[in-house]
């Protein structure tokens, strides 16, 4: 297996000069999709545990 260190490090330069600070508005919309997205998570996790409790256990 070859190394391309620096192949690699021109990609890693080519998107940190893309890449921009996000704005307020865009940190928050991005947050709250996390959030929610980890309650859900948690939720179906939460409901396999009763359903694993109630039925099996």
């Amino acid at each position: 297996m070859q190394f391309r260190i620096r192949e690699t490090l021109e990609n890693y330069r080519r998107v940190l000069q893309i890449a921009r600070k996000p704005d307020r508005n865009e940190f928050i919309s991005t947050a709250k999709i996390c959030g929610m997205g980890m309650m859900v998570v948690g939720l179906v996790g939460f409901a396999l545990y009763l359903v694993s409790t109630v039925f099996i256990g």
